[in-house]
């Protein structure tokens, strides 16, 4: 019996002051260590010089486009200026956007005189001499009533965002309410839809756009704000922005509040109203 057995093998036991250390030279762990080190590096220069472009980036744009702005007014305002006016005739150095500030003064007083009744009555005849001239009356009354559509308080242009299939059914485009649709259409399709509006959709970016005639009922009105959506579309999907939906929170049961009958509204419906009211 003796000799059938095998002698057991030796166990190793660990050394407990060695655990926890890092191994030694020569190991296995040597080189992921110094390939770890090595990505550590060059991805933190990676993501330092992908910050960099971050901060740069949008500065030097919104600064680009505002220089650009400005001295394409104060190239065309400031050779109207007299030299008697012109600070820069006694200053030793030029400065940018004068022109934008003329334009501001030139408005507002403009905008002060037309608020007043000599302004109202100027103006009248001047808008009743435009309206004699074939082709100058058409660009003068549309332009004007889009001013006054857009800039009016009362006005519901570009007020809500919505999504409607477009130009297909299943394919889902961004677009922003304008308006009811004209009187005529709204009797031509009155057995169609009760409601039809105008929608304005934009091109990425909005250079152009289409004009589509949907009933309401079609349309499906987001929660976003008009700027979250042109900023969706400028960008072509790159910027989306956040989620603006309340968040619903389970209020505990009561067990001494029971609903026996199942007439009671669902708390986590009350929680939210409750929430989009604040």
């Amino acid at each position: 019996m003796s000799g059938d057995q095998t002698e057991p093998k030796a166990e190793v036991k660990a050394d407990p002051k060695s655990q926890g250390k890092p191994p030694a030279k020569g190991q296995m762990g040597e080189p992921a260590r110094h390939r770890r080190e090595g990505i550590g590096l060059m991805g933190r220069l990676r993501a330092y010089f992908l910050a960099g472009i971050l901060v740069t980036a949008p500065i030097a744009i919104t600064v680009y486009i505002a220089w650009w702005f400005v001295s394409l007014i104060d190239g065309y305002i400031r050779p109207l200026i007299p030299s008697v006016y012109n600070p820069e005739n006694y200053l030793p150095f030029s400065i940018p956007g004068i022109g934008v500030l003329v334009v501001i003064i030139a408005v507002t007083l403009i905008g002060a005189f037309a608020a007043g009744y000599v302004g109202r009555l100027v103006l009248g005849v001047g808008e009743g001499v435009v309206g004699r001239m074939p082709v100058v009356r058409s660009v003068y009354g549309g332009v004007k009533q889009i001013f006054e559509t857009v800039l009016a308080k009362k006005s519901n242009a570009f007020r809500e965002v919505v999504a409607i299939q477009y130009p297909r059914p299943g394919v889902w485009s961004l677009g922003f309410i304008t308006g009811s649709a004209h009187p005529e259409v709204q009797v031509k399709l009155a057995g169609e839809a009760d409601d039809i509006v105008n929608v304005f959709i934009p091109c990425a970016p909005p250079t152009a756009g289409y004009l589509a005639m949907v009933p309401r009922r079609e349309v499906t009105v987001l929660n976003m704000t008009v700027e979250d959506g042109l900023k969706l579309v400028m960008s072509g999907g790159i910027v989306v922005p956040p989620d603006r939906r309340p968040t619903l929170v389970e209020i505990p049961a009561d067990p001494d509040d029971e609903d026996l009958d199942g007439d009671q509204p669902d708390r986590k419906v009350l929680a939210a109203a409750s929430r989009s009211k604040r």
